[in-house]
């Protein structure tokens, strides 16, 4: 979100405890970007924006007021307001604001200035906040009231970040906390190994999503690229010349989303040299080839769309259907 430049800003000034808003719960306004963030600094100023600004006057409100205590209230847009704010529909929110240490919220505005993993994990009550940060979220700052408490709210964060993805989550940890999760993660980047249509289409399908895109041309270029891979990052191999394989050696010793194109037979033939070359049946698991959804894909923009596809549910967790026969909320 490049508002959380605006927002690391003001959550560096000064050392004085500042407020954040976030969206606890809500219903309606369609698909909407999880991690929103309004906060303001103990001088009032206000940084980042909640629901497209269709709660603008509402959220600074609260805002400025949980620099005291915290609050919650809610709050409903009309389908008018709602779609003139770039909203898909009208809906509701319960925000809420609370006061942020100093201590968490400077650890956030580092985080969020040199793009790396950071969470704020609040008490839905508002009462006490963490924040973790760190390429292994490894960082905390603050607290929810009890070790123990801490302790699962980090497990938690650290698992979701293996999703790769930006998440907001209202959850109740095993130790009887109801507590309020939001975790930034940097902008994926797509590193595409092999020239061609589908190359192209994929640059195109990630510029869509905000998602920085590159092709290596070499091994040396792919392998160092994976070697820097972030949990959120993807490789997908488009080339099927064995010296690849190299590259993949190195991503299973790493990070991120291993996806690898060609036919069962192109699969099979990698796979015997891999294990040949020594690696185990559980790495090799970590790669998905042929990549992408059974979408039954022809082109190359449909192919694209397919692999992204993947690499989605793969991020969340998700065994993909059809949303008509799906349980449980749309977008969560």
């Amino acid at each position: 979100m490049s508002e959380l430049t605006e927002v690391a800003d003001v959550l560096a000034r000064g050392d004085e405890a500042r407020a954040v808003v976030r969206v606890l719960d809500r219903h309606g306004f369609g698909t909407v970007e999880p991690g929103q963030l309004l906060v303001a600094s103990a001088d009032g100023t206000l940084g980042g924006v909640l629901l497209r600004g269709a709660l603008d006057d509402r959220a600074a409100a609260l805002a400025r007021d949980a620099r005291r205590a915290p609050s919650v209230i809610e709050a409903h847009v009309a389908e008018d307001d709602a779609v003139a704010a770039g909203l898909a529909c009208a809906g509701g929110a319960t925000l809420l604001g609370h006061p942020l240490d100093a201590a968490p919220a400077r650890a956030l505005a580092q985080a969020f200035a040199a793009g790396v993993p950071a969470a704020l994990v609040t008490r839905a009550d508002g009462s006490a906040s963490l924040a973790i940060t760190g390429g292994d979220l490894d960082d905390v700052e603050g607290s929810l009231g009890f070790a123990t408490v801490d302790a699962e709210a980090a497990s938690r964060v650290r698992q979701l970040l293996r999703r790769g993805a930006t998440v907001t989550e209202r959850v109740t940890l095993e130790a009887g906390a109801d507590v309020l999760v939001d975790l930034w993660v940097p902008v994926p980047t797509m590193v595409i190994v092999g020239p061609g249509a589908i190359a192209d289409a994929l640059i195109a399908q990630a510029g869509l999503l905000g998602w920085v895109a590159g092709r290596a041309d070499t091994v040396a270029e792919a392998d160092a690229a994976v070697a820097a891979f972030t949990d959120a990052d993807v490789l997908v191999l488009l080339d099927h010349d064995p010296a690849f394989d190299a590259v993949l050696r190195t991503g299973l010793e790493g990070r991120g989303f291993l996806g690898a194109l060609g036919s069962r037979r192109t699969q099979a033939a990698r796979r015997e040299r891999l294990l040949a070359a020594g690696v185990t049946e559980d790495r090799l698991a970590r790669i998905h080839g042929p990549v992408g959804l059974d979408l039954g894909a022809r082109t190359p923009a449909e192919t694209a769309v397919s692999i992204v596809g993947e690499v989605l549910a793969v991020r969340s967790g998700r065994d993909p259907s059809a949303l008509g026969v799906a349980a449980g909320p749309i977008g969560a």
